[in-house]
């Protein structure tokens, strides 16, 4: 099974019908006289079956879907790009699933939304006032803070800005966002892959804390560099040699020497992706074995 084919069954697109399914047949409603069928064409109105407003607004409320925030700072938009290439369950996922209420791209809205979850792209300028105040913002009207990608998590690349650049010379200090505010989660990677991101949200959804511990507990640091495999791993005799974190190094800062994880500083650009993908830094076995049916 391909790996787009494992997102979508895990976002329950793709269902194969079962032998109950075929043998259902429609049946009347004793409420609306319509088969079920047509209820699934057509929605039933509470309101004209005598519904109270009360009731009317209690289920409303209990199949609310949840309201996703998308807010930009100092980064490249990578993360946001990631999120646009799960082709195949984008438009489920976007207007199915979820309520974009809020995104200077996404939703033609000044003033900033009360929201289930913010998903935070890029690290924080010191010198930009209104980063300062839309990232406090965010925190006050956001129920989950979420720190998407490595530039928001643990600084990334902004790490070695020091100002003097084209455009805005004068922002020179950049922090993640953890540094200034209490996070939620995190989503690692520069940027995190498409599907990493579609099942997150999803597991928010189902409030699937299994799935998402890894990344609350991430959320408790700011740092990352290659050094963490040499400090965490290496050094605690838990690395096997399977060369996961070289692969999954973007810029070929990490390899393999006699079966050991070199690190290149030169090359390095701090999203801690490596630590974050060797296996023995995070080994949830009940959950792999249900991901993949074992």
């Amino acid at each position: 099974m391909s790996l787009i084919s494992k997102v979508k069954r895990f976002l329950r697109i793709e269902t194969k019908p079962t032998k109950d399914d075929e043998e259902d047949k429609p049946t009347e409603s004793k409420i609306t006289g319509a088969s079920t069928t047509e209820k699934i064409k057509k929605p039933v109105n509470l309101e004209d079956v005598g519904a109270s407003k009360q009731e009317v607004e209690k289920v409303a409320e209990e199949n609310a879907k949840p309201r996703i925030g998308y807010i930009h700072l100092s980064g490249c938009t990578g993360d946001g790009m990631a999120l646009t290439e799960n082709y195949d369950i984008l438009a489920e996922l976007l207007t199915n699933m979820v309520d974009i209420v809020y995104g200077q791209t996404l939703v033609d809205v000044w003033d900033m939304p009360e929201m289930d979850l913010a998903l935070v792209e890029g690290s924080v300028c010191l010198q930009d006032e209104h980063s300062m105040h839309e990232l406090q913002e965010v925190r006050e009207k956001a129920k989950l803070v979420c720190a998407f990608g490595s530039c928001a998590a643990n600084g990334c690349f902004t790490r070695y800005a020091r100002g003097g650049q084209q455009a805005r010379p004068d922002h020179e200090s950049f922090l993640p966002i953890g540094d200034l505010i209490d996070v939620d989660l995190a989503i690692p990677g520069c940027p995190p892959s498409p599907e990493i991101i579609a099942k997150t949200v999803v597991a928010l959804i189902q409030e699937d804390m299994d799935y998402l511990q890894p990344m609350i507990d991430l959320a408790a640091t700011t740092e990352g560099c290659g050094c963490d495999l040499q400090k965490y791993i290496v050094n605690n005799a838990l690395c096997t040699g399977c060369g996961t974190c070289a692969m999954a190094c973007q810029t070929r800062a990490v390899t393999m020497v006699e079966g050991r994880p070199a690190f290149n500083s030169d090359r390095c650009i701090k999203c801690g992706i490596c630590r974050i993908q060797c296996p023995r830094s995070w080994w949830p076995e009940e959950r792999i074995k249900e991901d993949l049916g074992l």
